[in-house]
């Protein structure tokens, strides 16, 4: 068997993604609120709040964390979206 007989490809197959990933706008939006009502959750020790404080901040600032990270992104690419479609039609406008 030689090298020629066998089809490569380059696609990869990966498993599934973050959790996190098809969340959108909306989602990001969702996991903010809850990171701060975990937070405010902490800060009243209301039951369920680990003995250590710090950590429970610390988990509520995760989830803020990526609810932010996911809302700039989804941002970002609506704003790309819109500046791509906005040329095209001055190019057009232009013609």
């Amino acid at each position: 068997m030689s090298g020629k007989d066998v089809e490569q490809t380059d696609e990869r197959e990966y498993g599934p993604g973050p959790w996190w990933e098809d969340l959108g706008a909306w989602g990001a939006v969702g996991l903010i609120a809850f990171g701060g009502l975990a937070a405010v959750w902490v800060f009243f020790r209301l039951p369920g709040t680990p003995k250590e404080l710090s950590l429970g901040y610390y988990q509520a600032a995760k989830v803020v964390t990526i609810g932010l990270v996911i809302a700039g992104t989804a941002l970002l690419g609506r704003r790309r979206a819109g500046a791509s479609g906005t040329e095209e039609t001055n190019e057009a406008e232009r013609a």
